[in-house]
């Protein structure tokens, strides 16, 4: 077993880092074209715009992504989505103009989206039981939770210091420069990897509908579950920064809260590989929802920075370990044909969930305050707790 781990851990490691630097070039690309926008006088609404449009082509790219990974494997969507998001942060460098940048805002998060399916049936295929998946996605997790510190943390440094004049567009350069190079380091890490079998066939129009997947009500049921935890996460970026600013916390202060959601998200996938052997995926899944409607519960009732970021670390250690598990369940559930279809069904929803969800989550608010949201969340969440325990039925091993 442990040569077989060893052998799967060094499967995974070209193909994590690939994405840890394509998502990079993503995420250095989300701050760095937004303050510029600022920087050339452009409102609020316009930056609001240029940040959706990072998220939105993903809703429409997803599943078509998952069918055609479906069909050739992982190098060429891999490929594919490099030369695009290469292409997106080369035209910002160039051209740094605000058209362009929704351009750029558009070609690296659809590059990122398709990529990381991609990779995720990659993984998916490497694994061989229950406990190299739930190891083999933990791993994986980290990589957004790297690239989300790394991009942002090196465009800043370059916009800050690279320019040798306080507002001109040097230093922006200096961040797409980086962020065009990242790709170059992607399909240098993915284009050794073995590719895994796939079952190419041409197009059928008689097959059937992603869609039709739905109609599996463990299929259904793993879905709803991973929507109602994935709205947790967006109303934990979303509402704490409103409770904290009521509280009358500093910008730091609640920078730190968010921060320390973000480490314990971390930890628990690192953890997630030395206790695979002794969890189950829906036992975990369960523990997650009742441990983050706790979380939601406690937090309005915090005066304190501490006591925040107390519910912040318990929230981080729950959701943070919903992701590995949901992804090994989809596996094992999924026929191997359709894997790739079933992950971009999955991102769609979820994509879907991050641009409305904070609409709502701010009608909401509005209406009954933000404490009322949080406790609305964990009620839900405490009333579906019955799905996630129904996940242990009708399982395929």
């Amino acid at each position: 077993m442990s040569e077989r781990t060893g052998g799967v851990g060094r499967a995974l490691l070209r193909p994590i880092l690939s994405q840890v630097c394509l998502h990079t070039c993503m995420t250095g690309t989300r701050l760095a074209a937004p303050l510029l926008a600022l920087s050339q006088g452009y409102s609020a609404a316009a930056v609001g715009v240029l940040l959706a449009l990072f998220a939105v082509v993903q809703i429409f790219l997803a599943l078509p992504a998952g069918r055609y990974a479906d069909r050739h494997g992982l190098k060429r969507p891999v490929g594919y989505s490099i030369l695009v998001a290469g292409f997106g942060a080369g035209a910002a460098l160039l051209f740094p103009v605000f058209p362009v940048l929704c351009l750029s805002a558009l070609l690296t998060g659809g590059a990122t989206g398709v990529a990381m399916i991609a990779v995720q049936r990659h993984v998916g295929r490497i694994a061989r039981t229950p406990i190299e998946l739930k190891t083999s996605f933990s791993w994986l997790a980290i990589a957004p939770s790297t690239s989300n510190f790394l991009g942002p943390f090196c465009a800043g440094l370059l916009i800050d210091h690279a320019g040798s004049v306080p507002g001109d567009t040097t230093g922006y350069r200096g961040a797409f420069l980086m962020m065009t190079v990242m790709p170059l380091l992607a399909w240098l890490l993915v284009r050794r990897v073995p590719e895994q079998s796939t079952r190419s066939a041409p197009p059928d129009p008689n097959a059937p509908k992603a869609w039709d997947m739905l109609r599996d009500p463990l299929f259904l049921r793993l879905m709803i579950v991973n929507l109602l935890l994935s709205s947790c996460w967006d109303v934990h970026s979303f509402a704490v920064p409103l409770l904290g600013h009521e509280r009358g916390f500093s910008a730091t202060v609640i920078g730190s809260i968010l921060g320390a959601f973000a480490i314990a998200a971390t930890a628990v996938r690192v953890l997630i590989p030395i206790i695979a052997t002794r969890i189950h995926e829906w036992a975990a899944i369960t523990v997650a929802m009742a441990g983050t409607a706790l979380a939601l519960a406690l937090y309005p009732l915090q005066s304190s920075a501490i006591g925040m970021g107390l519910c912040s670390v318990l929230m981080g250690f729950t959701l943070g370990m919903t992701q590995p598990m949901v992804m090994s369940t989809l596996h094992q559930i999924t026929p191997e044909a359709r894997q790739g279809e079933a992950l971009g069904l999955r991102m769609m929803t979820i994509t879907v969930s991050s641009v409305v969800m904070p609409i709502m989550f701010g009608s909401l608010g509005s209406l009954i305050g933000i404490p009322g949201l949080f406790w609305i969340v964990s009620g839900v969440l405490v009333l579906s707790l019955r799905s996630g325990w129904k996940l242990k039925f009708g399982r395929t091993h």
